[in-house]
């Protein structure tokens, strides 16, 4: 009888414990929760004295995510696999590219886009990030198909 009584008190301390785990847990993610809201500038909380201070424009961390962040880390991620597909289309244009006096690869937009849009559909963004990065050059601000098929791009490195 005594010890069921054991068993049954034990019992109910990891019950308890479980449940009071449970409860901090819930606290320090509400409290974390709330302090995220105070930041976002987006929250329907108008109190004033709640909201903290925002980075202004030309502070270093005005318009990116909370270091840390898994927003910060697709971002790198994202930028990581991006610089990927510009060096995969370098190589494709020297690859199917013809190489000029100066040395440098060219391939008219036509050619480039029906060997690369196999690969990937984002060429001309692909395009405008390695002109971005000082790879290649080409006239115009953006090319589209049909329109610019003519156009010269050329591979400066």
């Amino acid at each position: 009888m005594e010890e069921n009584k054991r068993q049954s008190a034990g019992a109910t301390r990891t019950q308890l414990t479980a449940v009071g785990d449970l409860r901090r847990s819930w606290q320090s993610w509400a409290e974390d929760h709330i302090d995220y809201q105070k930041q976002n500038p987006f929250s329907n909380d108008s109190k004033p004295v709640t909201k903290s201070v925002h980075p202004q424009r030309g502070d270093p961390i005005y318009g990116r995510p909370p270091e840390g962040s898994k927003t910060e880390q697709r971002g790198k991620d994202a930028h990581t696999h991006v610089g990927k597909e510009v060096e995969e289309l370098c190589l494709i244009m020297r690859n199917i590219g013809e190489k000029g006096e100066d040395g440098n690869v060219r391939v008219t937009f036509q050619q480039l886009f029906e060997t690369y849009v196999t690969i990937s559909n984002k060429v001309v963004g692909i395009l405008l990030r390695a002109r971005k990065y000082g790879l290649v050059q080409f006239e115009g601000e953006m090319l589209w198909q049909g329109k610019d098929d003519n156009v010269i791009i050329t591979l400066l490195e």
